[in-house]
């Protein structure tokens, strides 16, 4: 028998006896983007570990709180720390907070990482708008037996992310002064950094930029129906001819630089929406 139905309402209950406010975006922030909070008028914050079945982000660069308030005037309740597979979760357990935030009320998703170059063009502190992405290794968190209740067994992934929400991102992005990339992100599993040849394969297969997050959260989150708005912030550059040692010390200084760009985008985001 099938208990994710349960576990969600249990988890929905928990955070509903503690905020039962209309809440309509959610956002989930990558690996150091986690002062966008600072932006955010909170009502009420909780500790993943508080609520029923939910997972706990274990990675440096993620608190691992939901955070509910106003921003730009709109509710929004936003993940201070996302989950991984790399930790070791399922790919039910990492889609288990989209799922929440759905069942919460949530119509638009903002999701936020930290992510490689492989576009030649591309350099450390660049923003880039997802407008697709590709991922053979990451396990897609539908598999099984479909839940109707949470969506379509077959969901189109034509879109996975929204034109209308891209436009809009780079409007406001342009209006602010603030340059943008456009690209495909490449999801892998990680956690271990690409080795020069993958970096080449994924460029050659189409890729910009590369991480280790995100495509689950979109699955499932257009199996639920919301409108999806991803941006990743450019934290190195893979393919370099220079011996190229990453670090992830490297990748959170390098998103703690372009924070006040990606935070700016966001906010003026929200406020469009």
């Amino acid at each position: 028998m099938n208990r994710l139905p349960e576990s969600l309402q249990e988890a929905v209950s928990y955070i509903r006896g503690r905020y039962n406010n209309t809440i309509e975006i959610g956002v989930v922030l990558g690996s150091g983007l986690g002062n966008f909070i600072s932006e955010i008028t909170i009502e009420r914050e909780i500790e993943y570990s508080a609520i029923p079945h939910f997972p706990v982000s274990t990675v440096q660069g993620h608190s691992g709180r939901l955070i509910f308030g106003v921003l730009a005037g709109k509710r929004i309740v936003a993940m201070s720390g996302r989950i991984h597979f790399y930790e070791g979760y399922t790919p039910e357990e990492i889609s288990f907070p989209i799922r929440i935030m759905k069942l919460l009320g949530v119509h638009t998703l903002l999701l936020s990482n930290a992510a490689g170059g492989v576009n030649a063009s591309f350099k450390v502190g660049d923003l880039m708008i997802i407008k697709d992405h590709i991922s053979f290794a990451t396990v897609n968190p539908l598999i099984g037996k479909n839940l109707d209740i949470l969506g379509t067994r077959f969901p189109d992934m034509s879109e996975p992310y929204s034109k209308m929400l891209i436009e809009k991102g780079k409007t406001v992005a342009g209006r602010i002064g603030i340059p943008v990339q456009e690209g495909v992100y490449f999801g892998v599993t990680g956690p271990t950094f690409e080795t020069k040849a993958e970096y080449k394969m994924i460029r050659v297969l189409g890729g910009d930029a590369v991480g280790m997050s995100t495509v689950q959260e979109v699955i499932v989150a257009k199996h639920a129906g919301m409108q999806v708005f991803g941006m990743s912030v450019i934290t190195d550059i893979g393919i370099r001819e220079e011996d190229n040692i990453i670090t992830h010390e490297e990748v959170l200084e390098a998103a703690a630089a372009a924070e006040p760009k990606f935070t700016a985008i966001f906010k003026e985001l929200v406020k469009a929406i």
